[in-house]
């Protein structure tokens, strides 16, 4: 296998708290998905008070991106989710099914992090859906596809009895989650060992389901987060077909290296393309939006061929 597996776009970072109209701190771990011909991109800020809000950005191309002038999604103000969003919106993911496009994000109060549900068709109207896990929990992304008529989702529930894993989950309706199971941990002394959870919405091949996630290892300077790779079966996403024992991504650039959080790449969204390839997007040091490219068939490859255990 020839590395780097992505190859990165040479004028990253793409976006950085400068190109924004409002006053952040940092831009990165964004959602993104395909709408008219065009990418949106639902990013995390920190405001100047530390906490978390949404922004929106549109492109034509997937790696120029002008921001909107006013933020997409801040905390609420009305019910049961002011009270638990009061600390911050974070990290959304998007997935289109059933034409609109549905959105997860972590939702911070004085109570732990929750998963919250919203869903919007043109990016402009939205409305928040429900909050779908319990305390403490994160990283939830959608399948785009229903399977035997129940959404699927992956998330990351966190315990301290064992390592923060992947685990799947199933819903009739979106609200109400459930035949949950664990499906993927960490490794000892691997490059994801303290802990993994779900990064990107699953793309679908012709080989399987493509689930880029994150995978943390911790050194004396600290954790160091990078990028992995498992392929699901398309019929059976609970089944892990492999996952890659190499990282496909990890900090090198120096906005990587450094910044609000030293040595991060994070996604939250990825596109595939129609020449056979995934534009990757990542948070770098939680500070800038980068992006770079990936073949199909490397990834497939890579869990095909050299392949660890999921558990």
């Amino acid at each position: 296998m020839k590395y780097p597996i992505v190859k990165r776009y040479e004028k990253n970072p793409i976006l950085k708290k400068e190109d924004v109209p409002y006053p952040v701190a940092t831009v990165h771990n964004a959602g993104v998905a395909k709408r008219n011909g065009k990418r949106i991109m639902l990013f995390r800020s920190h405001k100047l008070n530390g906490r978390s809000i949404i922004g929106i950005a549109e492109s034509n191309d997937g790696y120029s991106f002008e921001v909107c002038n006013t933020p997409f999604l801040t905390p609420s103000k009305d019910g049961i989710f002011a009270e638990y969003e009061e600390f911050g919106v974070e990290d959304p993911r998007i997935s289109f099914i059933d034409n609109e496009y549905l959105i997860t994000y972590s939702a911070y109060s004085r109570h732990g992090v929750r998963v919250a549900l919203a869903r919007t068709r043109d990016f402009k109207n939205i409305e928040r859906v429900s909050l779908i896990t319990q305390a403490d929990s994160r990283n939830v992304v959608i399948f785009p596809q229903k399977f035997n008529g129940y959404y699927a989702r992956l998330d990351r529930p966190h315990t301290k009895i064992s390592p923060w894993s992947i685990h799947i989950s199933y819903s009739p309706d979106l609200i109400h989650w459930g035949n949950s199971k664990v499906i993927m941990k960490p490794v000892q002394y691997h490059w994801d060992e303290m802990k993994i959870g779900p990064g990107a919405t699953p793309i679908k091949t012709n080989r399987g389901w493509l689930n880029i996630y994150h995978g943390v290892f911790s050194t004396m300077d600290g954790s160091v987060y990078r990028l992995g790779v498992a392929l699901h079966d398309l019929e059976d996403p609970s089944k892990i077909i492999g996952v890659s024992d190499d990282w496909i991504l990890q900090p090198e650039d120096p906005w990587e290296i450094a910044g609000y959080v030293h040595n991060v790449v994070f996604t939250c969204g990825a596109i595939d393309e129609e020449d056979g390839t995934i534009k990757l997007y990542w948070g770098g040091a939680d500070t800038v939006m980068c992006v770079g490219t990936v073949e199909i068939d490397k990834l497939i490859d890579m869990c095909l061929n050299n392949s660890r255990n999921s558990m």
